[in-house]
């Protein structure tokens, strides 16, 4: 693929996950925003990209949630190798896994190989997720909490806003802080992490706990894209074969830094 326009981000590679399209606290303009400027040879869509939970209970489909699928699907029309991989909220599509729809690969999981030569195993994660296996209506039950939670947080940083405070995550907070959140957690990122080393990989890449997060696991490299909900967060990987962890709120604003430094840099410039 050739090297994206002037304005654009390009990268070898994009993993995001837990994007709840269906849902009122999913953020498709800020998706689409990323979605806009950066470009990449491969897109990994790692599970619960359309809520189909939400969309049973009650249904809710905002003109930007379509806007989201075209963006994606217009990218695998113009050369984007997009990869699938169904989560638990969206895992009806997992009957298709091994087929592709519009030039998107839908897959059960996936080795992806670094540009460095590293392997990385990517799947969604819920796989190992024990309350979604065998306590499914616990997981719905979880599911509600945590959207009630966000919207009440949303809401909550409308007020800190309006006084000048900066965003504060009472779930983040909560993930942190709350012992069996913290221990739900760890058991799930060893189980995913002795997925990937069975898998003779060097790596996992996975979602499912809307946690951004990247560290060395017992010698395993453990990545997390976290969502599309509340940390709006992307991992990439540059030509190089190094992954990053993107916070796209922070990411957006160096961009426009760099972009109003370079258009100052010009005029500068021209004028001399």
């Amino acid at each position: 693929m050739s090297p994206a326009p002037p304005g654009l981000v390009h990268f070898r590679s994009v993993f995001i996950s837990d994007i709840h399209l269906g849902t009122k606290t999913a953020q498709p303009a800020a998706l689409l925003e990323f979605l806009k400027v950066v470009e990449s040879d491969r897109l990994y869509l790692v599970g619960d990209v359309i809520d189909n939970w939400a969309l049973k209970r009650n249904w809710y489909w905002h003109q930007t949630h379509n806007d989201v699928i075209q963006k994606l699907l217009r990218k695998a029309r113009k050369g984007t190798k997009v990869f699938y991989i169904p989560g638990n909220h969206d895992e009806m599509f997992r009957d298709f896994c091994g087929q592709h729809f519009g030039r998107v690969r839908v897959r059960h999981d996936y080795v992806h190989r670094t540009a460095d030569g590293k392997k990385y195993l990517v799947l969604h994660g819920d796989q190992f997720d024990g309350v979604v296996l065998y306590a499914k209506w616990l997981a719905h039950f979880g599911d509600r909490a945590y959207k009630t939670a966000i919207w009440v947080n949303q809401r909550f940083n409308k007020l800190r806003r309006v006084v000048g405070l900066p965003y504060w995550s009472l779930s983040a907070y909560l993930k942190r802080n709350v012992k069996r959140a913290v221990e739900f957690i760890s058991n799930l990122e060893q189980a995913v992490v002795r997925a990937a080393r069975d898998a003779g990989a060097d790596g996992v890449i996975c979602g499912h706990i809307h946690t951004p997060d990247m560290r060395m696991i017992e010698g395993i490299h453990y990545c997390n894209d976290g969502d599309w909900v509340e940390s709006c967060t992307a991992l990439v990987e540059h030509m190089d074969g190094r992954l990053e962890l993107i916070h796209w709120n922070e990411y957006k604003k160096t961009l426009e830094e760099e972009h109003a430094r370079s258009h100052s840099d010009g005029r500068l410039a021209a004028a001399g």
